[in-house]
Protein backbone atom coordinates (compact mmCIF):
# COMPACT_ATOMS: atom_id res chain seq x y z
CA UNK A 1 0.00 0.00 0.00
CA UNK A 2 1.37 3.46 -1.46
CA UNK A 3 3.06 5.57 1.69
CA UNK A 4 2.45 9.43 1.67
CA UNK A 5 3.91 12.10 3.25
CA UNK A 6 1.30 14.25 5.17
CA UNK A 7 1.84 17.69 7.30
CA UNK A 8 0.16 17.59 10.64
CA UNK A 9 -2.31 21.33 10.07
CA UNK A 10 -3.47 21.26 13.76
CA UNK A 11 -3.25 19.89 17.06
CA UNK A 12 -5.92 19.69 19.87
CA UNK A 13 -6.62 18.33 22.96
CA UNK A 14 -9.97 17.00 22.81
CA UNK A 15 -10.26 15.51 26.27
CA UNK A 16 -7.96 14.38 29.24
CA UNK A 17 -4.81 13.03 27.88
CA UNK A 18 -6.51 12.53 23.81
CA UNK A 19 -4.88 14.94 21.50
CA UNK A 20 -6.78 15.47 18.25
CA UNK A 21 -4.99 15.89 14.61
CA UNK A 22 -5.69 17.25 11.67
CA UNK A 23 -3.34 15.63 8.83
CA UNK A 24 -3.31 17.34 5.30
CA UNK A 25 -1.50 17.12 1.65
CA UNK A 26 1.44 19.50 1.99
CA UNK A 27 -0.10 21.07 -1.77
CA UNK A 28 -3.31 21.11 0.08
CA UNK A 29 -4.42 18.62 -2.52
CA UNK A 30 -7.09 15.63 -2.08
CA UNK A 31 -6.30 12.41 -0.47
CA UNK A 32 -7.72 9.32 -0.98
CA UNK A 33 -11.31 8.16 -0.19
CA UNK A 34 -12.20 6.51 3.58
CA UNK A 35 -15.54 5.02 4.84
CA UNK A 36 -16.60 4.46 8.60
CA UNK A 37 -14.28 2.39 10.61
CA UNK A 38 -11.21 3.39 8.18
CA UNK A 39 -7.60 4.04 10.25
CA UNK A 40 -4.57 5.08 9.08
CA UNK A 41 -1.12 3.80 9.39
CA UNK A 42 1.05 6.45 11.15
CA UNK A 43 5.08 6.24 10.65
CA UNK A 44 5.89 8.19 13.45
CA UNK A 45 9.74 6.53 13.94
CA UNK A 46 12.37 3.55 12.55
CA UNK A 47 9.99 0.61 13.56
CA UNK A 48 7.39 2.04 15.71
CA UNK A 49 4.02 2.28 13.37
CA UNK A 50 1.19 2.74 14.80
CA UNK A 51 -2.81 2.66 13.84
CA UNK A 52 -5.32 5.45 14.74
CA UNK A 53 -8.77 5.13 13.45
CA UNK A 54 -10.30 8.27 11.25
CA UNK A 55 -12.55 9.82 13.19
CA UNK A 56 -13.07 13.03 10.76
CA UNK A 57 -15.86 13.24 8.33
CA UNK A 58 -15.03 11.44 4.93
CA UNK A 59 -16.83 13.73 2.76
CA UNK A 60 -13.77 16.44 3.98
CA UNK A 61 -11.44 14.83 1.00
CA UNK A 62 -8.70 17.50 1.84
CA UNK A 63 -7.64 16.06 5.75
CA UNK A 64 -7.52 13.02 7.85
CA UNK A 65 -8.13 13.84 11.81
CA UNK A 66 -7.10 11.24 14.27
CA UNK A 67 -7.28 11.56 17.96
CA UNK A 68 -4.52 9.71 20.37
CA UNK A 69 -4.75 8.52 23.69
CA UNK A 70 -1.41 9.29 26.15
CA UNK A 71 -0.90 5.33 27.18
CA UNK A 72 1.50 5.57 29.73
CA UNK A 73 2.05 1.94 29.44
CA UNK A 74 2.24 1.91 26.01
CA UNK A 75 4.95 1.22 23.60
CA UNK A 76 6.23 4.34 22.84
CA UNK A 77 3.50 5.48 19.77
CA UNK A 78 1.29 7.75 21.76
CA UNK A 79 4.23 9.42 23.95
CA UNK A 80 6.32 10.25 20.54
CA UNK A 81 2.28 11.71 19.42
CA UNK A 82 1.98 13.98 22.13
CA UNK A 83 5.24 15.19 23.07
CA UNK A 84 7.17 15.39 19.65
CA UNK A 85 4.82 16.30 16.81
CA UNK A 86 4.38 19.46 16.24
CA UNK A 87 2.33 21.62 13.76
CA UNK A 88 4.18 21.69 10.66
CA UNK A 89 5.93 19.18 11.29
CA UNK A 90 5.95 16.13 8.23
CA UNK A 91 4.03 12.74 9.04
CA UNK A 92 4.59 9.95 6.82
CA UNK A 93 0.96 7.46 6.91
CA UNK A 94 0.12 4.72 4.66
CA UNK A 95 -3.92 3.98 4.32
CA UNK A 96 -6.35 3.96 4.95
CA UNK A 97 -7.45 0.57 5.35
CA UNK A 98 -10.58 -0.81 5.83
CA UNK A 99 -11.41 -3.93 8.39
CA UNK A 100 -14.39 -2.39 10.54
CA UNK A 101 -16.79 -1.10 7.79
CA UNK A 102 -20.27 0.02 8.94
CA UNK A 103 -22.56 -2.61 7.15
CA UNK A 104 -26.15 -1.84 5.49
CA UNK A 105 -28.64 -2.24 8.47
CA UNK A 106 -32.32 -0.82 9.66
CA UNK A 107 -30.61 -0.33 13.09
CA UNK A 108 -27.31 -0.14 15.11
CA UNK A 109 -26.28 -0.25 18.61
CA UNK A 110 -23.14 1.55 18.85
CA UNK A 111 -20.36 0.72 22.05
CA UNK A 112 -17.58 2.39 22.61
CA UNK A 113 -15.46 3.28 25.64
CA UNK A 114 -12.75 5.00 26.31
CA UNK A 115 -10.58 6.05 23.08
CA UNK A 116 -13.02 3.67 21.36
CA UNK A 117 -14.91 6.47 20.75
CA UNK A 118 -12.75 7.23 18.08
CA UNK A 119 -14.13 5.02 14.93
CA UNK A 120 -18.00 5.28 16.13
CA UNK A 121 -17.98 8.95 15.80
CA UNK A 122 -18.45 9.00 11.89
CA UNK A 123 -20.31 5.55 11.80
CA UNK A 124 -23.33 7.60 14.14
CA UNK A 125 -22.87 10.20 11.39
CA UNK A 126 -23.42 7.94 8.66
CA UNK A 127 -25.99 6.12 10.46
CA UNK A 128 -28.15 9.36 11.02
CA UNK A 129 -27.11 10.33 6.92
CA UNK A 130 -28.69 7.10 6.02
CA UNK A 131 -31.54 7.71 8.00
CA UNK A 132 -31.17 4.26 10.55
CA UNK A 133 -32.15 3.89 14.07
CA UNK A 134 -29.21 3.68 16.04
CA UNK A 135 -28.27 4.69 19.84
CA UNK A 136 -24.66 5.01 21.30
CA UNK A 137 -23.78 4.06 24.41
CA UNK A 138 -20.98 5.79 25.40
CA UNK A 139 -18.45 5.09 28.46
CA UNK A 140 -15.14 6.73 29.72
CA UNK A 141 -13.56 7.19 33.33
CA UNK A 142 -14.68 10.49 33.73
CA UNK A 143 -16.69 13.07 31.52
CA UNK A 144 -13.34 14.88 31.14
CA UNK A 145 -11.48 12.25 29.50
CA UNK A 146 -14.45 10.67 26.99
CA UNK A 147 -13.11 12.54 23.53
CA UNK A 148 -16.18 14.24 21.71
CA UNK A 149 -18.78 13.23 24.27
CA UNK A 150 -20.33 17.06 24.69
CA UNK A 151 -20.44 17.51 20.64
CA UNK A 152 -22.17 14.30 20.44
CA UNK A 153 -24.75 14.72 23.28
CA UNK A 154 -25.08 18.35 21.65
CA UNK A 155 -25.93 17.49 18.40
CA UNK A 156 -27.68 14.21 18.84
CA UNK A 157 -29.93 14.35 22.00
CA UNK A 158 -31.13 10.90 23.34
CA UNK A 159 -29.54 9.10 20.67
CA UNK A 160 -26.35 9.20 22.67
CA UNK A 161 -26.15 8.25 26.20
CA UNK A 162 -22.95 8.94 28.42
CA UNK A 163 -21.59 7.13 31.43
CA UNK A 164 -18.44 8.64 32.84
CA UNK A 165 -18.03 5.45 35.13
CA UNK A 166 -17.51 7.91 38.17
CA UNK A 167 -21.22 9.38 37.78
CA UNK A 168 -22.84 6.38 36.25
CA UNK A 169 -20.97 3.22 36.77
CA UNK A 170 -19.83 0.80 34.16
CA UNK A 171 -21.88 0.73 30.77
CA UNK A 172 -25.25 -1.34 31.59
CA UNK A 173 -24.67 -4.23 29.31
CA UNK A 174 -26.86 -6.32 30.62
CA UNK A 175 -29.57 -3.90 29.95
CA UNK A 176 -28.93 -2.81 26.13
CA UNK A 177 -27.72 -6.29 25.22
CA UNK A 178 -29.83 -8.77 27.49
CA UNK A 179 -32.59 -9.27 24.82
CA UNK A 180 -31.88 -9.60 21.07
CA UNK A 181 -32.72 -7.14 18.48
CA UNK A 182 -33.54 -9.00 15.30
CA UNK A 183 -32.08 -6.62 12.44
CA UNK A 184 -30.06 -4.65 14.88
CA UNK A 185 -26.14 -4.32 14.11
CA UNK A 186 -23.95 -4.08 16.79
CA UNK A 187 -20.79 -2.22 16.90
CA UNK A 188 -18.16 -1.87 19.42
CA UNK A 189 -14.57 -0.89 20.07
CA UNK A 190 -12.74 -0.13 23.43
CA UNK A 191 -10.86 -1.63 25.83
CA UNK A 192 -10.41 -5.71 25.73
CA UNK A 193 -12.81 -6.31 28.92
CA UNK A 194 -15.32 -4.09 27.44
CA UNK A 195 -14.77 -6.20 24.06
CA UNK A 196 -14.98 -9.47 25.79
CA UNK A 197 -17.72 -8.92 27.64
CA UNK A 198 -20.09 -7.57 24.89
CA UNK A 199 -19.05 -10.99 22.80
CA UNK A 200 -20.33 -12.93 25.35
CA UNK A 201 -23.32 -11.17 25.76
CA UNK A 202 -24.29 -10.94 21.69
CA UNK A 203 -23.81 -14.82 21.59
CA UNK A 204 -27.79 -14.76 21.46
CA UNK A 205 -27.64 -12.25 19.22
CA UNK A 206 -27.35 -14.53 16.47
CA UNK A 207 -24.00 -14.56 14.28
CA UNK A 208 -23.23 -11.12 12.20
CA UNK A 209 -24.99 -9.39 14.44
CA UNK A 210 -21.94 -8.23 15.61
CA UNK A 211 -18.66 -5.81 14.69
CA UNK A 212 -15.81 -5.00 16.64
CA UNK A 213 -12.23 -3.69 16.75
CA UNK A 214 -9.41 -4.09 19.06
CA UNK A 215 -6.30 -2.46 19.78
CA UNK A 216 -4.53 -4.88 21.40
CA UNK A 217 -5.09 -8.71 20.86
CA UNK A 218 -7.34 -11.16 22.74
CA UNK A 219 -5.77 -12.51 25.64
CA UNK A 220 -5.82 -15.91 24.28
CA UNK A 221 -5.16 -15.29 20.64
CA UNK A 222 -1.82 -17.18 20.36
CA UNK A 223 -2.94 -20.18 22.54
CA UNK A 224 -2.25 -23.37 20.91
CA UNK A 225 0.65 -25.57 20.24
CA UNK A 226 3.25 -24.40 17.87
CA UNK A 227 4.59 -26.78 15.51
CA UNK A 228 6.82 -26.60 12.36
CA UNK A 229 5.42 -26.92 8.87
CA UNK A 230 6.38 -25.37 5.29
CA UNK A 231 4.43 -22.47 3.29
CA UNK A 232 4.64 -22.07 0.16
CA UNK A 233 5.15 -18.88 -2.01
CA UNK A 234 2.94 -19.40 -4.97
CA UNK A 235 4.33 -16.07 -6.72
CA UNK A 236 7.89 -15.87 -5.89
CA UNK A 237 7.81 -20.24 -6.37
CA UNK A 238 9.73 -20.53 -3.47
CA UNK A 239 9.22 -23.44 -0.28
CA UNK A 240 10.22 -21.94 3.09
CA UNK A 241 10.54 -23.82 6.46
CA UNK A 242 8.52 -22.11 9.66
CA UNK A 243 9.89 -23.17 13.19
CA UNK A 244 7.91 -23.33 15.53
CA UNK A 245 9.59 -20.71 16.81
CA UNK A 246 9.21 -17.83 14.10
CA UNK A 247 6.31 -16.68 12.20
CA UNK A 248 5.54 -16.77 8.50
CA UNK A 249 6.13 -13.36 8.31
CA UNK A 250 9.44 -13.55 10.22
CA UNK A 251 10.90 -16.36 7.58
CA UNK A 252 9.17 -14.47 4.29
CA UNK A 253 10.94 -11.57 5.42
CA UNK A 254 14.40 -12.90 5.99
CA UNK A 255 13.84 -14.87 2.90
CA UNK A 256 13.54 -11.35 1.02
CA UNK A 257 10.28 -11.67 0.30
CA UNK A 258 8.65 -7.46 0.35
CA UNK A 259 5.47 -7.94 2.27
CA UNK A 260 3.66 -4.86 4.08
CA UNK A 261 3.18 -5.20 7.79
CA UNK A 262 3.19 -2.75 10.87
CA UNK A 263 1.68 -4.47 14.26
CA UNK A 264 3.05 -7.53 14.50
CA UNK A 265 0.56 -8.65 16.83
CA UNK A 266 -2.64 -9.59 14.27
CA UNK A 267 -4.84 -6.74 14.84
CA UNK A 268 -4.04 -4.27 11.71
CA UNK A 269 -4.51 -6.52 8.79
CA UNK A 270 -1.45 -5.14 7.18
CA UNK A 271 0.11 -8.45 6.41
CA UNK A 272 -3.67 -10.16 5.17
CA UNK A 273 -2.70 -12.64 2.47
CA UNK A 274 -4.12 -14.48 0.29
CA UNK A 275 -4.57 -18.00 1.01
CA UNK A 276 -4.38 -20.98 -1.84
CA UNK A 277 -3.98 -24.19 -0.42
CA UNK A 278 -4.06 -25.35 2.93
CA UNK A 279 -5.87 -24.81 5.88
CA UNK A 280 -4.33 -21.60 8.47
CA UNK A 281 -4.21 -21.94 12.18
CA UNK A 282 -5.88 -18.56 12.72
CA UNK A 283 -4.59 -16.59 15.95
CA UNK A 284 -5.11 -13.12 14.99
CA UNK A 285 -7.38 -10.85 16.83
CA UNK A 286 -9.29 -9.70 13.64
CA UNK A 287 -11.15 -12.03 11.45
CA UNK A 288 -14.64 -12.58 12.00
CA UNK A 289 -15.60 -16.78 12.62
CA UNK A 290 -16.74 -16.21 8.94
CA UNK A 291 -13.57 -15.43 7.52
CA UNK A 292 -11.96 -17.58 9.52
CA UNK A 293 -14.39 -20.06 8.39
CA UNK A 294 -13.96 -19.53 4.71
CA UNK A 295 -9.75 -19.76 5.62
CA UNK A 296 -9.07 -17.14 2.42
CA UNK A 297 -7.08 -14.91 4.05
CA UNK A 298 -4.79 -14.90 7.01
CA UNK A 299 -2.51 -12.75 9.19
CA UNK A 300 0.76 -13.97 8.47
CA UNK A 301 2.16 -11.86 11.66
CA UNK A 302 0.50 -14.53 14.18
CA UNK A 303 -1.68 -17.17 12.31
CA UNK A 304 -0.02 -20.63 11.88
CA UNK A 305 -1.16 -24.09 9.84
CA UNK A 306 -3.38 -26.99 10.85
CA UNK A 307 -1.38 -28.51 8.56
CA UNK A 308 1.79 -29.62 7.54
CA UNK A 309 1.75 -27.16 4.51
CA UNK A 310 0.26 -23.74 3.68
CA UNK A 311 0.50 -22.05 0.06
CA UNK A 312 0.32 -18.23 0.13
CA UNK A 313 -0.13 -15.46 -2.99
CA UNK A 314 3.30 -14.39 -1.82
Amino acid sequence: MEERELVLAHREPVADGVVCLTLRAPDGGPLPAWAPGAHLDLLLAEGLERQYSLCGDPADTGAYTVAVLREPEGRGGSAFVHDRLAEGDTVRVRGPRNHFPLEASARYLFLAGGIGITPIVPMVAEAEARGADWLLVYGGRSRSSMAFADALAAEYGDRVRLHPLDECGPLPLDEVLGTPHPGTAVYCCGPEPLLAAVEQRCVAWGPGALHVERFAPKADADAGPRVAFEVELAVSGRTLPVPPGRSILEVVEDAGVPVLSSCREGTCGTCETEVRAGVPDHRDSLLTDEERAAGETMMICVSRSCGPRLVLEL
